[in-house]
């Protein structure tokens, strides 16, 4: 990340009239917030300007004030600037018509896949995107709304594990430190997020039943597509709501969640100290050193990963 791309993306913001966030598919926490914490800067920020986001619903999410997207036509990508929030690859951007933008910007944190856009700020050292998010603002000195500045911090305490994971650093709390001067009551963030319907915790319940073991040690679930449509919960619940329920398991350094689904196996990958990301980038996949993804076309490429996982608690 150079400084004067931070500064090109200022310049390219006060040029365009009508600007367009993008976030990842099935998007989280942290590419919501970071969204429409942008989107909230911009719009107070520049009040003349046509600010859209587009993408997923935001399913449980949902919470995030405005976080429902826009629905916009294709002639408005005309002349304008599309911002990309949140994900480390193309494929993983919610709604591809960003290609018909006049300029694109990206703003990530993801280790490196591929360049694909015109100007990309990616900094894989920030806990999350939207704490680098938030930083670019402060760098800009632009005016932070207190909404703007509750929906950056709800990406930031996601992405982050509550400022728990490895990724948080000074820098985090310094940002998170800027983001509460703004003034919002954080309180109903973390009740969202940490209170479960009975029917969800006992769904996790049943999850923590089926994980399995490898030889050395990486813990597991595999969910069949019909397993999956019997619990009448969404993929994006299944796949990265249940590789959670491994994170825990005292001895277990590295674990992954692996769920069928009409295009193939998603795969989620997790480790306490290993870098799993060189894994998921040889299935076609990325992310983090220790928070990866990646899709598989059967159980036999899966299993072929978890091979690979295996292995790698022998090197270490």
């Amino acid at each position: 990340m150079q400084t004067n791309d931070i500064q090109k993306a200022l310049e390219l913001i006060k040029k365009y009239d009508t600007i367009i966030l993008h976030r990842h598919s099935s998007p989280d926490g942290d590419a919501i917030g970071s969204q429409v914490g942008l989107k909230k800067v911009l719009e107070a920020n520049f009040p003349s300007k046509k600010i859209y986001a587009v993408g997923d619903e935001p399913g449980r999410y949902g919470f995030i004030a405005d976080s429902t997207p826009d629905v916009i036509d294709d002639s408005v990508y005309q002349g304008a600037l599309a911002i990309l929030l949140d994900m480390g690859a193309s494929h993983l951007v919610s709604d591809d018509r960003y290609t018909l933008a006049e300029t694109t910007i990206r703003i990530d944190h993801h280790q490196h896949v591929e360049q694909f856009a015109d100007l990309e700020i990616v900094d894989t050292s920030a806990e999350s995107c939207a704490g680098l998010t938030a930083s670019l603002v402060k760098e800009w000195g632009l005016k932070m709304p207190s909404d703007g500045a509750k929906a950056l911090y709800t990406g930031m305490v996601t992405d982050s594990g509550r400022f728990r994971y490895d990724s948080t650093t000074a820098r985090t709390f310094q940002t998170a430190a800027y983001l509460f001067e703004q003034g919002f009551d954080a309180s109903d963030i973390y009740l969202n997020l940490y209170s479960d319907d009975f029917e969800y915790i006992r769904l996790k319940a049943s999850f923590v039943m089926r994980i399995q073991f490898t030889e050395h040690g990486v813990a597991y679930i595999y969910t069949t597509l019909d397993e999956v449509n019997a619990t009448g919960a969404s993929l994006f619940t299944i796949s990265r709501g249940m590789v959670g329920t491994m994170a825990e398991i005292r001895g277990v350094n590295t674990w992954v969640n692996f769920t069928e689904s009409p295009e193939g196996v998603l795969c989620e990958i997790r480790s306490k100290t290993q870098n799993i990301n060189q894994i998921a980038v040889k299935y076609g996949g990325g992310g983090h050193l220790k928070a990866s993804g990646a899709r598989v076309k059967d159980k036999e490429e899966a299993m072929a990963m978890l091979r690979d996982l295996d292995l790698m608690q022998i090197e270490e």
